[in-house]
């Protein structure tokens, strides 16, 4: 067998990408190591240069494009290259969504690569307009100079983008961001920084309804005490009159979480609304909502086709939130029932259930693996259950107590192709895959989301 040629630091050769990786990167192999190319097309012959080299894989740089692909485009993003919100501007949106159906059938391999030619994976579903979708910002801010800016770190660093103008947020969020930094500047309240704790303001997180056009702002703060708090609200409210809720969020640590556990309300109401499809919910300043509200009802019909509901089957939704999947399978089930482990998201989800007129819903706080374990000893074991968890997939408990229970339908909604085959390992001894789909809820990103169907064998 071939031995490994050592590359090193600094080291440039010619590399032709294979495929994408999982953060976007183009993938190359020089004489049998992995290179990493940040920027790289599949297709594409570079000159790379090594700026990483660990036991397993090599990271570069692009020095000079020597063939390029078809598919390349110029980013229309000013701070694309500095900014890392974004990995995917300088392709198609054509080649991407086939790139993205590749990350899944990549992560299949990995994991199940006697099984991945029996799967059926589906064209990815995208967007016909893949710009300005995402409805809420939470950009940090710094003072630089006499400037306040708001923004995202570049990729790997501290060093924060000022973001003036974003591709892929709704105008009215980067609009209402870029006045709070003037008023902020204007009045000279103090801007919170590692080196500066005196500073106050730490996020500005705009969120507006995208078809309700209400808008929120929240302000997250190091304490509640601030001056010229009313003229900034005053001011926060003439930007736009479809500013409906502005509040203060607390957050005192030193830690990579935009929220601290208090809000307050500085003006109206505690919440907007926004609609998915037939059904209104209320959005509270720190609830989650799907970023991507358009793509999001796509994605939860996928759910719907998947659940195969004729009214007569009974439904659990693990990890539930605010109860969005639930209700929108709730007119075609005979009961949904709901779990979460954040006490506020049940409440919300009960309230959202009762406000769109559902009484065949029940809502629990708690783990999913203590609720289905407790129901099956009274004798309920859900037809269909669905799941749509973090990134980091089941936790070991659920999977076990799922293989456990058994329920003829498990509809599993993953943002993350590589945990998503992990846990299909563990679920294929007793479940068949029946197709996968993906869903492109962050067109311009890495990011995919698949809606995989498994039926018991």
């Amino acid at each position: 067998m071939k031995e490994q040629t050592v590359i090193k630091v600094g080291q440039e050769f010619p590399l032709t990408i294979k495929r994408l990786g999982i953060n976007g990167e183009g993938v190359g192999f020089f004489k049998r190591n992995v290179v990493f190319v940040k920027g790289a097309l599949p297709g594409e012959v570079v000159t790379a240069q090594v700026t990483i080299v660990t036991p397993k894989y090599a990271e570069a740089t692009i020095k000079k494009i020597r063939q390029a692909s078809p598919d390349r485009v110029k980013p229309p993003c000013p701070v694309y290259e500095a900014c890392g919100g974004c990995q995917l501007q300088h392709m198609t949106y054509e080649r991407e969504l086939i790139e993205k159906r590749d990350m899944v059938i990549q992560a299949l391999e990995r994991y199940m690569k006697d099984l991945t030619p029996t799967i059926e994976v589906r064209s990815t579903l995208g967007m016909e307009n893949p710009w300005l979708y995402r409805n809420k910002s939470q950009f940090q801010t710094r003072q630089l100079g006499n400037d306040v800016i708001a923004g995202l770190y570049a990729e790997g660093t501290n060093k924060l983008i000022d973001i003036n103008e974003c591709m892929v947020q709704h105008p009215a969020t980067t609009r209402i961001t870029n006045e709070i930094k003037a008023y902020l500047k204007e009045l000279n309240i103090p801007i919170y920084d590692d080196k500066n704790p005196q500073g106050l303001v730490r996020t500005i997180v705009v969120r507006t309804g995208m078809k309700t056009g209400q808008i929120q702002v929240t302000l997250v703060t190091t304490q509640k005490k601030m001056p010229r708090k009313e003229d900034l609200v005053q001011m926060i409210r003439k930007i736009d009159s479809n500013i409906v809720s502005i509040s203060q969020n607390i957050n005192p640590g030193k830690t990579s979480l935009v929220f601290g556990e208090t809000t307050f309300n500085l003006f109206g109401k505690e919440i907007i609304h926004e609609k998915l499809g037939e059904l209104a919910f209320d959005l509270s300043a720190r609830a989650f909502f799907q970023l991507n509200p358009e793509q999001t009802e796509h994605l939860y019909d996928e759910i719907e086709k998947a659940s195969g509901l004729t009214g007569k089957e009974t439904v659990v939704d693990a990890y539930c939130g605010v109860g969005t999947i639930g209700l929108w399978l709730a007119k075609n089930a005979k009961e949904v029932r709901g779990m979460d482990i954040i006490e506020e998201s049940i409440k919300d989800a009960k309230k959202n259930a009762k406000r769109n007129g559902y009484q065949n819903t029940m809502y629990v706080h708690g783990t999913a693996k203590k609720w289905l374990k407790q129901w099956q000893s009274e004798g309920f074991v859900p037809d269909v259950l669905t799941v749509d968890p973090p990134r980091t997939g089941l936790d070991q408990e659920l999977l076990k107590t799922v293989l456990e229970i058994k329920p003829k339908r498990f509809v599993y909604t993953s943002c993350n192709p590589s945990t998503l085959a992990k846990d299909l390992q563990e679920l294929t001894k007793i479940y068949h895959v029946e197709y996968m789909q993906p869903v492109d809820m962050f067109p311009q990103t890495a990011h995919i989301e698949v809606v995989t169907l498994l039926t018991l064998k």
